[in-house]
């Protein structure tokens, strides 16, 4: 029996997680955690009867107590709650799929509990990954990368060769081709149309801005122990191409797939086994063609900005995570334009007081000051 938490299991990644679960009858949720759905996280609840469930705000999780007291699950709240959910006892796997910097703290405590990980937070590995990883493997336990890019290159290694380049693929988003010009006319329902994947908003405009390409090339250097120089972002419009690495004879090994995130939730889950999900497949008489080109960083500004935190190191890839996280936060309330993403990040990173070894302390107090930063900013 496969026993799973599932931290963010009202989202886009945790509802998919529990579409694997439906699919299988050897998986148990021990744990659930949402942020404000609780409509949504008390159906879960009664549907999966797990151990343990959280919700952010106290006052929410005093209803969702009375909603559900007549099951037998504790009711936690805050980071205490995801805590809670992240080491209960007779999980073996968490799923972390919470959006943000909020997701570091409670995979710690998994990884300090023993708990392998299903990574799909990627700010951890961002922000923090000069200590997660060595952690992961200070205590034996397993990271298992859950983003298609890094489960595609995951799925490509061949254990006896190093990996010469990561060919990591974008979509490159609703606004392939754009000029700068073109994004200064973006709304918000523009860049939340994007032509491959169904996610949630937040990574939906990282897409759009290509901050979160650089995200993962960050995280990607973490995960593989690479260079950020030998991570290459290429263009694959179509996204069924999910990644490719390249070895020393040049040959290179590619991942394909329909884009459907449920693909490298059930690998992780289950490695290396691969169990059925769909009937949907790549029907390649009819994709025909294969699409490729490099992106224009001149044009999308924040991945630039994010290649060059991530070689610098440090702090950097803090201050550039939450300073993306404000913006994108302004930007899907309509308070700043689309183009100000990327403006108020180097802001930031101009700005700040460089770290080279940031501890977790450090990491949530940089993530505080970036926010008080840019609340100054007049844009």
């Amino acid at each position: 029996m496969k026993r799973i938490s599932i931290l963010g299991s009202t989202g886009s990644i945790g509802t998919q997680t529990l579409d694997i679960v439906r699919l299988n009858d050897d998986v148990k949720v021990e744990a659930l955690t949402a942020h404000k759905n609780i409509d949504l996280l008390e159906k879960q609840i009664r549907e999966f009867r797990p151990r343990v469930a959280a919700i952010w705000e106290e006052s929410d999780a005093k209803l969702l107590f009375e909603r559900v007291k007549d099951t037998d699950t504790k009711v936690y709240f805050g980071m205490e709650g995801l805590i809670e959910a992240a080491t209960v006892k007779e999980a073996d796997i968490v799923v972390t799929a919470v959006v943000g910097m909020i997701g570091i703290e409670p995979t710690v405590a998994a990884i300090n509990a023993g708990k392998d990980i299903a990574l799909a937070n990627k700010e951890t590995l961002v922000c923090a990954g000069h200590i997660i990883m060595p952690l992961a493997k200070k205590t034996g336990i397993n990271i298992y990368p859950v983003d298609s890019e890094h489960s595609a290159i995951f799925q490509c290694l061949d254990r006896h060769n190093p990996i010469k380049k990561i060919l990591l693929t974008a979509s490159g988003g609703p606004f392939r081709g754009y000029t700068k010009e073109d994004l200064q006319k973006v709304t918000l329902e523009d860049a939340l149309k994007h032509p491959n994947w169904s996610m949630g908003k937040k990574i939906t405009i990282d897409s759009a801005t290509m901050v979160n390409k650089g995200l993962e090339i960050i995280e990607a250097s973490h995960l593989f122990d690479v260079d950020i120089d030998d991570i290459e972002v290429v263009i694959q419009k179509e996204s069924i191409i999910h990644s490719m690495v390249e070895f020393k004879d040049n040959g290179i090994i590619a991942q394909l797939g329909t884009p459907d995130m449920r693909l490298p939730i059930s690998y992780a889950l289950f490695y290396p086994e691969r169990r059925y999900i769909s009937d949907d497949r790549v029907d390649f008489a009819s994709l025909a063609t294969l699409n490729f080109s490099k992106p224009d960083l001149d044009v999308f500004e924040g991945l630039k900005l994010a290649m060059l935190a991530g070689k610098r190191g440090g702090s950097a890839p803090t201050v550039l995570n939450a300073a993306n996280e404000w913006a994108v936060a302004k930007f899907l309330k309509k308070k700043i334009r689309f183009t100000d993403i990327p403006y108020l990040i180097g802001k930031a990173l101009d700005a700040h007081e460089f770290t080279k070894n940031p501890s977790i302390s450090d990491i949530l107090s940089l993530k505080k000051w970036t926010e008080e930063y840019l609340e100054r900013i007049r844009i």
